[in-house]
Formats: structure tokens, sequence, C-alpha cells
């Protein structure tokens, strides 16, 4: 069954950098097959991995919706959008991608976070290890239809700003009665090599990341993570957090 890693954070924090950061590491690592699902509307984590995405949930609803002939005779609807769906799973070298996407025309998420629910549940039993790209909200991570999280990681800045949201993000976890079996909070882009003990409730401190400027000289100019040379001081600093992810969980 799978390992389950939920990402979150306020926007501008980085959390999609990181997500694409974990991914390389356990890809390198080979320490197992690998999903990662963009439940962010904006999505961008395929650029990171530099992958171009041309499908996603969103773009498949939009398709059934102006074309709803292309909904075979006596099927059922849930059951088509489920196998498009499986269909839109892009494989890649090391990993495989699946994304949420923005529907073009007006409606609700909700339908688009039943369905990301129901497939999260379907899919992680096929994977070792699942990384979920979240956005604000956490609504596709209720437990009405999904396992417990492994890990929930949450990421924030070392501002007052960005740490009140972290703390919003564990409330709203606890009203959607997300179940994690450990929750971490991750400093990103700190400033200064040291940062003084953070303490939220429920929520595991693991240390910071300091600001790269390789990491921003890639993102400003387009180019993947992939290229991220292996010296990196963010590669190596995530290298060794996450050997406390694992030793916290396992």
């Amino acid at each position: 069954m799978g390992y389950i890693i939920a990402m979150a954070g306020k926007g501008g924090t980085g959390k999609t950098t990181i997500a694409a950061l974990i991914a390389r590491v356990i890809i390198e690592k080979k320490l197992g097959s690998l999903l990662l699902i963009d439940a962010d509307p904006n999505s961008n984590l395929g650029e990171l991995l530099g992958v171009n995405l041309t499908e996603s949930i969103g773009s498949i609803l939009d398709n059934l919706t102006n074309h709803p002939e292309s909904l075979p005779e006596n099927f059922p609807k849930d059951r088509f959008i489920e196998l498009k769906v499986q269909e839109a799973v892009y494989e890649a070298k090391g990993f495989d991608l699946l994304a949420m996407g923005r529907p073009e025309g007006p409606g609700c998420y909700c339908y688009i976070n039943n369905i990301l629910r129901s497939l999260i549940s379907k899919l992680a039993n096929n994977y070792d290890y699942v990384i979920i790209d979240n956005e604000a909200g956490l609504e596709h991570l209720s437990r009405k239809t999904t396992r417990s999280l492994d890990v929930l990681l949450v990421i924030s800045d070392n501002s007052s700003i960005g740490l009140k949201s972290a703390k919003r993000i564990i409330e709203l976890a606890d009203s959607l009665k997300i179940q994690a079996k450990k929750s971490f909070l991750l400093i990103n882009r700190a400033q200064t090599a040291i940062i003084e003990k953070i303490s939220l409730n429920q929520l595991f401190y693991l240390g910071a990341l300091d600001f790269d400027p390789l990491v921003e000289e890639l993102s400003s100019s387009g180019k993947p993570l992939t290229e991220l040379p292996e010296q990196a001081k963010a590669f190596n600093q995530l290298k060794e957090i996450g050997e406390k992810i694992w030793s916290n969980t396992r």
C-alpha cells in the first residue's frame, strides 16, 4: 500500500518546488514506484519535472461537457470519467503524474475534488509512494473515501504570516477529519542558517531549507529541477530532512 505524502502551504512558499525535489530524492535513491498528483488548479508541478501535460481532470470534464456525445450509450458517466482520468496519468522516467487542472467553464470544484479523492484511494495501492501537491484547500483528502496519510508536510517561510497560515492548514485538516500519521513543518527559503525553535500544536518541526540561488535560477529560466546539480545546497539539505521523515513515520 502506497506511502502517501501530502504537501500543503500558502501560495509562494515553494511547496511545489519541494514536492519536485522530494520526488527527485525518491527517484534517485530508487526507493520504489512513484505517483505525483498535482492537486493545485494552477498546475505547474509537471513543468518543474520537465513534463508538459496536455490532459487533466479539469480538461476531461470540460470535454465531456462540451461533447456529451462522447459518452458511450448506456455507460455510467462516473465510470467513464474514471477511465479517462486513468488514461490521463502521464508515464515519465521514474514517476507517473496526474494533474487536477482547472475547468475552463463555470462550475464548482466539488465534483473534481470528489473524483480526485476517490482516485487517490484507488491509485495509491498501485505505487510505493504517492506525493500530492495541494492548493490551500484539502477537501479531496477528506477521510470519507481516502485512507490516512502517512505524512502531511506543511511548508512555510519564517514570517509570522506564513506560520499563521500553517496553523490554519492544521485546523482545516482537523475540521475535515484528515488523519495523518505525522504532520511536519518545514521552513523554506530561510535567509539565515539558524532559526529559533518553532512550536505549533500538532506539527513536528523538521528544520529549514536555506535560500538556494541555483533553484531560483532554474525557476526563473523555466528549466526543470531535474537539471539541479547534485551538489546544490537545497537538494542535499532535503535529503537529510527526508531521513527525519522516514525515521519518524516508519
